[in-house]
């Protein structure tokens, strides 16, 4: 990639051609200079007019010069690639995804880029949970070398309260210099809508503020808001949701003005009965997008990413054209980089994939920014290695004996402790404790601890993974240790364990521990390769559900019930918290230094 973005209401990516970069585009165009790559023979998908179109492309380092049926740009050092009988469409674009579930941005793009997606754009979260804009805008200056191009959304605050021994980055002063990086597209992922509304105080309302201020986009979450609250949203400012679950509400969003990604995610594959505002009310696709909202890796692995989503909608009716189009120039569209990105047009990033047909949607050939990236579903060569080492994403813990002490976890149903009980993988409800002094079948003991050893909450928890001994993890929205388990003393050794590994998951049982993995980055992502994070994702899943685990993504269960967004009791630093009202069921305790 080439200069920096512009500022302002500009376009902000960092691939601005110069004034030199742009002669040259034209010198190539006209046939006077050989263009760098020649895609020849090939079936142009045009998302602008919606055609299919027999044409070349021409393209000189990361753009494209010409597309037409002429062939001067071909010199003695161009590379040909042979197109006969393919399709040449844009490189998939997702708007709103999240690149820190097991794996993280080096290992996303080993397992999308094949299958066509090209751009990412992703919140921020963990990487300023962790250490604020100077972290946030490290991560996204490393994963600019990727050749998945990742775009990012400024997170407007936490995904579960920060704890009082850590501090808080999530201010203005945050806010504004991750805005500042030129490859941030706005702010994106707020989730926490219902407080807004209660409170002129929520961050978010003074983050959609600065993001309108520069021209960006305020990428909404209105999960469960209709009517009236839906619309106070769209008036604050959002340009976005993607979080309908049903085609009303699809519809809904895009009747008061909103683009509309619709989803189809490991925790939520609604896309079947979203695309029905398509083939059945036959309504203006163009701000229609397409979504996966941070897959599990085993859904990746199994389904793809916006590839498996091409195929779905394809499958349920949707022309194939118009499904192209919700996944490239709607959201270029979206994003205010349609002059740059999801098309194949003078001018545009050189983001090509070459289709044998317009159903299965399984790429012969990529190419991202002009390079063959890659080739049958296999990339042409590794990407570039990212320093996960000196961008501090490392949780600290404190040492000593005191995670190890089995009285921590020895939760009883006569402490009247809340109960916790998973209706969903994600939706929680409180329910009577039970009675007496020994943990009843089906229920498990669950604590948050703090890494530095300050604060404890517990709980008991209900219709989760009956069977477990002792499981912990800091694969949570907190980073702090969430610990299950009937067994006190093998959930102290799970707890321990995770601490050892410097973050991750572990699980114990008879004086053991039978499985740990790795997270090391923030811990939540592994630092090796796609099957690394796979590895993980899919082993814990089989663990969990050997133990009772009842639903289908233990993923995200882990990680929302520390959360403080959701409908129904969360367990917090601070305690169990009743989200509906703001208020503490139960607050955490202190632990002796």
């Amino acid at each position: 990639m080439s200069a920096d973005g512009g500022t302002g209401g500009q376009p902000r990516l960092r691939a601005q051609p110069s004034a030199g970069e742009r002669r040259r585009l034209i010198r190539v165009a006209l046939g006077q200079e050989p263009a760098d790559l020649f895609v020849r023979g090939g079936t142009v998908v045009n998302v602008y007019s919606g055609e299919l179109i027999p044409a070349n492309v021409a393209a000189v380092d990361d753009r494209i010069a010409y597309v037409g049926p002429l062939e001067k740009a071909v010199g003695p050092e161009t590379e040909v690639i042979d197109a006969q009988d393919l399709y040449v469409a844009p490189g998939w674009i997702e708007p709103h995804s999240h690149t820190y579930l097991y794996y993280n941005p080096e290992s996303l793009a080993e397992a999308i880029l094949p299958g066509g997606t090209t751009t990412v754009v992703s919140d921020d979260l963990v990487f300023s949970m962790l250490g604020g804009s100077k972290t946030s805008r490290a991560v996204m200056d490393e994963a600019a070398r990727l050749p998945v191009r990742f775009l990012w959304y400024a997170r407007p605050e936490p995904a579960s309260p920060v704890d009082a021994g850590s501090e808080d980055y999530f201010d203005h002063e945050r806010l504004e210099e991750v805005l500042d990086h030129p490859l941030v597209m706005g702010v994106g992922e707020a989730p926490a809508w219902a407080r807004f509304l209660q409170s002129e105080e929520a961050p978010l309302g003074a983050a959609i503020v600065e993001a309108n201020r520069r021209g960006l986009i305020a990428d909404g979450h209105t999960a469960g808001a209709r009517d009236d609250k839906l619309a106070a949203l769209v008036a604050a400012g959002l340009r976005s949701c993607h979080e309908a679950i049903t085609a009303d509400e699809a519809l809904e969003r895009l009747r008061l003005g909103l683009w509309t990604p619709l989803r189809h995610s490991s925790l939520r594959p609604d896309l079947p009965e979203l695309l029905r505002i398509v083939t059945e009310e036959e309504i203006d696709t163009s701000r229609v997008l397409f979504t996966t909202d941070g897959p599990a890796p085993d859904a990746i692995s199994e389904h793809g990413y916006l590839d498996g989503l091409l195929r779905l909608a394809v499958e349920a009716g949707v022309p194939p054209v118009k499904a192209i189009q919700m996944a490239t120039i709607n959201p270029a569209t979206y994003l205010h980089l349609d002059d740059h990105l999801g098309g194949v047009a003078p001018g545009r990033l050189a983001d090509l994939v070459l289709l044998p047909d317009l159903s299965s949607f399984r790429p012969r050939l990529v190419i991202a920014g002009g390079k063959v990236a890659a080739r049958e579903g296999e990339l042409v060569e590794p990407t570039p290695g990212i320093d996960w080492e000196s961008l501090g994403l490392q949780l600290e813990f404190r040492q000593g004996s005191w995670i190890e002490d089995p009285a921590l976890y020895d939760a009883r149903p006569d402490e009247d402790l809340p109960v916790i009980k998973f209706v969903s993988d994600v939706i929680t409800s409180s329910e009577e404790p039970p009675t007496g002094g020994e943990l009843p079948e089906g229920y498990l003991r669950v604590v948050h601890l703090t890494r530095d050893g300050r604060w404890i909450s517990r709980a008991l928890v209900h219709n989760f993974a009956s069977d477990l001994d002792g499981f912990a993890t800091t694969a949570t929205s907190s980073a702090h240790v969430l610990v299950f388990g009937r067994d006190p003393q093998a959930m102290a050794l799970a707890a321990s364990r995770v601490r050892a590994l410097g973050g991750g998951m572990a699980m114990a049982s008879g004086g053991h521990v039978v499985w740990e993995a790795a997270l090391p980055l923030a811990g939540i992502m592994a630092s090796g390769p796609f099957k690394e994070a796979l590895s993980v994702a899919k082993e814990m899943k089989a663990r969990l559900q050997g133990a009772g685990y009842p639903f289908s993504d233990p993923l995200y269960s882990l990680l929302f019930l520390t959360a403080d967004f959701l409908p129904g009791p969360r367990l917090t630093w601070s305690g169990v918290l009743d989200t509906r009202l703001q208020e503490a069921i139960r607050e955490a305790e202190p632990l002796d230094e």
